[in-house]
């Protein structure tokens, strides 16, 4: 079905009349913007759409739809009402354009609950001015890593962080305290029904004075990072010196020698 197969009429004498009494150089544009639009997920957000030179849109029929989508209407308005009878399903009850700003040729469309599908090319359109706008909205969801302990001994922990819900898939990377990348395990990664990603990591570090870890998460289409830190503790020198291999064995012999030695 073609874009303006709806049986509402396409032009209107107010129509008519502000097509005719634009000036002869100021021909009527469609406008989008030039670079994608970014979104999170649960969020609301602004396609925006306009007519150039501006004029009142309010009783001009205007499409917007998904190419890529059957039904591919996501909004259409025609006789200062909004036509739901083609509509695509998953976007019912979530679209809207603003009246107000609809009698200054802006014919932007509100998309509300953003949505993982929600990512595509939409076409905002008004049959009777020509070619529709591409407008590209590219969807995205983060949240903050976590990150716990594995295992520790006396030189060494394994460190395990994990992050859930993001799109598009991120990247994790383990840094020190000087912000130098640490070589570490591979990615797990785990796509949900939600279309959402869950990605974990694992380091092991040793324990010294710099003993603080940065696992950070970051997706570069989208331009999101999120970063957690821990501190790991560190035993004292005399410590870490009475517990090396060998030696709290070769010091617990000597005592028992020199008691022994004492008291015979």
């Amino acid at each position: 079905m073609a874009f303006s197969d709806f049986t509402v009429p396409l032009f209107h004498p107010l129509i008519v009349f502000l097509l005719l009494s634009q000036p002869h150089g100021g021909q009527l544009q469609v406008i989008g913007p030039s670079q994608p639009i970014l979104a999170t997920v649960g969020d609301d957000v602004i396609l925006p759409c306009r007519l150039e030179p501006a004029m009142n849109a309010s009783d001009i029929r205007l499409e917007w739809a998904r190419p890529d989508l059957s039904p591919g209407f996501i909004h259409v308005r025609a006789n200062r009402q909004e036509y739901v009878a083609h509509k695509q399903p998953s976007f019912r009850g979530r679209t809207s354009v603003s009246i107000n700003k609809l009698q200054h040729g802006d014919v932007s469309l509100k998309l509300s609950k953003v949505r993982v599908s929600d990512e595509g090319t939409y076409r905002c359109l008004v049959p009777s001015l020509g070619p529709p706008a591409v407008i590209k909205l590219v969807v995205g969801a983060v949240s903050s890593p976590a990150i716990s302990t594995i295992y520790t001994s006396s030189r060494k922990v394994v460190l395990d962080c994990e992050s859930r819900g993001w799109y598009p898939e991120p990247e994790v990377l383990w840094l020190d305290v000087e912000g130098n990348l640490l070589s570490a395990g591979p990615t797990e990664t785990v796509r949900g029904p939600d279309h959402l990603y869950t990605v974990s990591s694992r380091v092991t570090v040793e324990k010294r004075h710099s003993n603080s870890f940065t696992c950070r998460v970051q997706q570069r289409t989208t331009n999101q990072t999120r970063e957690t830190h821990i501190t790991v503790p560190v035993l004292s020198q005399w410590v870490t010196v009475i517990l090396a291999p060998g030696l709290l064995g070769v010091v617990l012999v000597a005592g028992f020698t020199i008691h022994k030695w004492r008291i015979g």
